[in-house]
């Protein structure tokens, strides 16, 4: 037969139970801190209706449709049938952009770090601010096409020479295959 030791309790001090909760709700805030600064700061991105084939890179231009807001969902710009090249939109767009498919329709969530950062974009005729500094962004996307940059080159040479072989007269801003041609650089991009 085992016998059990029995250690007597001693009574809690006056005030240590107070104590004691404060200790865990420290630890919860602290632990909650870090877990907001640790969180993933990278692009989300739900797909509304799945594409097809492959994604477009760094190098090609899409074609799209999207309208960009705030993450407080006031609209701050739209664009149909945009011409983008991937390289001159800032990271988060492209980042997302190049994890879609032609075809699809997407909404795409770009915490500030990978838009505009501490930026202020402005409305260049009325001065107004239309992103604030340190937004998110949520773009709503559907990616028609793409194309790399050297077959949309290619494919303005060639109509080039059609104009010219024709005497000038033709369709100047679309190229062969559907695709209008990429703006100027310089152009105001999303």
């Amino acid at each position: 037969m085992s016998e059990i030791t029995r250690v007597p309790l001693q009574p809690v001090a006056k005030g240590s139970v107070g104590k004691i909760w404060l200790g865990v709700i420290a630890a919860v805030v602290l632990g909650s801190g870090v877990a907001y600064a640790t969180r993933y700061q990278g692009i989300e991105i739900e797909t509304v209706k799945a594409g097809t084939g492959g994604s477009p890179t760094k190098a090609d231009v899409a074609l799209i449709n999207y309208v960009g807001r705030l993450a407080s969902g006031k609209e701050f710009d739209r664009g149909e049938r945009a011409v983008l090249p991937l390289e001159t939109v800032i990271p988060g767009f492209s980042e997302g952009l190049s994890k879609m498919q032609k075809g699809g329709k997407y909404v795409l969530e770009i915490p500030a770090e990978k838009a505009y950062g501490a930026d202020e974009k402005r409305n260049p005729q009325t001065g107004e601010v239309v992103i604030p500094a340190n937004s998110d962004l949520v773009f709503e996307i559907e990616l028609i096409d793409y194309k790399s940059a050297a077959e949309l080159e290619q494919q303005r040479m060639m109509l080039e020479q059609m104009q010219k072989m024709q005497g000038g007269a033709g369709g100047a801003g679309a190229a062969p295959g559907g695709m209008p041609m990429p703006p100027m650089p310089g152009a105001q991009q999303p």
